[in-house]
């Protein structure tokens, strides 16, 4: 479930569209490469994304979904070796995505110990995701990735429920809450249910994030030095990109400090 750009046909720089603005410097329609994509789908500027104004593209994962399109659904044949593919990888990429994404979700779930009630609806839900993202072209682009989605989302909600319950006395429910901008520095969020939470802006500095659900939460540009993260249920590579920490921040052991944090 991890990004291996060095397998991938640059199809994040292709497949997806992107508008001018604060994260890019320029807008690009979806199909179309981007200017800064190399022949060997490297990005000629990847070193200096947030210097050129692209911070959205340091901010992107495709949780495995680029190699598992570029060497298994095309069977490494690129874009540009076969030009008549390129529409059909542009419409596959998307939804793999979506579907690497789950997988990362409920991969995280079987690894909740508190969790075991649902391991065995989550190993089902797993196995007929991972068939599907082997599917051809067609079938994949067919995917009714919303249905599956509901599915998995409900699975995801007991989960983190059963994870949470091991914080004792009365937990902060901001599900779905705008908290843009909010002052919560030193908050005690142990165990808060998080989930879609509006947090872009947030100072979030100190705060005991431990166990906290943040399946969905809006981290951008949120402060994080200090903050303790370890434990939090389903967090991601993406929101943590997206936000602002520093060496001080504690994170899970699965995620990895963002480079262009403060030291």
């Amino acid at each position: 479930m991890l990004a291996d750009c060095g397998s991938c046909f640059g199809l994040c720089c292709v497949a997806l569209p992107f508008a001018r603005s604060q994260d890019f410097a320029r807008d690009k329609s979806a199909g179309n490469p981007c200017q800064n994509l190399r022949d060997d789908f490297r990005c000629g500027i990847h070193e200096r994304l947030r210097d050129e104004g692209y911070p959205g593209c340091t901010v992107f994962d495709c949780f495995g979904a680029g190699q598992k399109v570029s060497q298994v659904t095309f069977g490494g044949v690129s874009w540009r070796e076969r030009p008549q593919s390129a529409r059909a990888m542009s419409e596959v990429f998307p939804v793999m995505r979506q579907l690497h994404e789950l997988l990362w979700y409920l991969n995280e779930v079987l690894g909740l110990r508190r969790a075991r009630p649902v391991h065995r609806d989550a190993r089902r839900a797993l196995d007929d995701i991972e068939r599907l993202t082997r599917a051809c072209p067609e079938e994949l682009a067919a995917a009714d990735v919303p249905a599956i989605r509901a599915e998995v989302n409900t699975l995801l909600l007991k989960a983190g429920e059963l994870e949470r319950a091991q914080v004792t006395g009365r937990k902060k429910n901001h599900r779905g809450a705008d908290l843009v901008g909010a002052r919560l520095a030193g908050a005690d969020l142990r165990g808060a249910n998080l989930r879609g939470a509006l947090l872009v802006a947030a100072d979030l500095t100190g705060a005991d994030l431990r166990v906290a659900d943040m399946i969905g939460a809006d981290l951008r540009d949120a402060r994080l030095a200090g903050a303790d993260l370890t434990g939090s249920v389903f967090l991601t590579q993406a929101q943590l990109n997206a936000a602002r920490g520093d060496r001080t921040t504690k994170l899970p052991p699965t995620l990895r400090r963002p480079a262009h944090w403060e030291a």
